[in-house]
């Protein structure tokens, strides 16, 4: 795979070329850290679709239940669920849609392009997070998020990146 690019002006960095998305690093720890990288920044009327892999409610600073019970959640449902309920993300595996008949399964960027999927969100081993997106004001705001959340490894997914791969958590 081709060296991501790790630059601090977004305008730079797009010459003549479009993101993909944006990769980074977060704390491996208990709180919301879904809420912390999508808040005002993932549209309230996109409906989520949700892969029950491994992720948990905390309670008293204790793992409890699976964080989402449900495989599809509506994005105001999404929004208030990750900003109101403190967790721990080994695996998470999440695709927004804009409706929820556009609801497709999405495993590979073929996938991904061909679908009306507009965020791909994946986080693997507890902290290491890739997001796609086709909106790139989305993918710029998600990464000027993840600075002033003070992540690390923050980089673009440049668009010439070999994104033949696999988009979900257990291929």
């Amino acid at each position: 795979m081709k060296q991501r690019i790790v630059i601090d002006d977004f305008h730079d960095c797009r010459r003549g070329e479009e993101m993909r998305g944006v990769a980074f690093r977060i704390r491996n720890a208990h709180g919301k850290p879904l809420y912390d990288i999508m808040r005002s920044i993932a549209d309230p009327s996109w409906y989520w679709f949700i892969d029950l892999v491994e992720s948990y409610q905390v309670e008293k600073g204790e793992l409890t239940v699976p964080l989402f019970q449900e495989t599809i959640m509506d994005g105001r449902s999404f929004l208030d669920h990750i900003a109101n309920t403190a967790s721990y993300l080994i695996f998470v595996d999440l695709k927004a849609f804009p409706t929820k008949e556009s609801i497709v399964e999405v495993k590979v960027f073929e996938d991904y392009m061909g679908s009306d999927c507009q965020c791909s969100l994946i986080v693997i081993d507890s902290s290491y997070v890739w997001i796609l997106a086709k909106d790139q004001q989305l993918i710029h705001s998600l990464y000027e998020r993840a600075k002033t959340n003070g992540y690390t490894q923050i980089e673009y997914i440049p668009e010439e990146d070999d994104l033949n791969t696999i988009l979900n958590v257990w291929g």
